[in-house]
């Protein structure tokens, strides 16, 4: 799996787990809505991680908690 489609995945698990909306997370984080959309939809190739930091403190969450995942043990990520 690429790196943004993992971040994608994982974006949507917190937000399921927190019963919020990409408008919800959009108020809390500041982060434009066209941006998370295009996170979620992994419209990007690459993100800044300034923005996803922005996203946890919208989640309420630790950087290392987003990144604490199946998803980003290296043996699922592509090279």
């Amino acid at each position: 799996m690429k790196l943004n489609e993992a971040l994608s995945k994982r974006l949507q698990e917190l937000l399921q787990q927190r019963g919020m909306t990409q408008y919800q997370l959009y108020i809390k984080s500041g982060v434009p809505k066209s941006t998370i959309g295009n996170v979620i939809h992994c419209t990007y190739d690459s993100i800044k991680l300034r923005i996803i930091h922005e996203m946890c403190q919208g989640l309420g969450i630790g950087i290392n908690e987003f990144f604490d995942s199946p998803l980003f043990d290296e043996e699922n990520l592509e090279p």
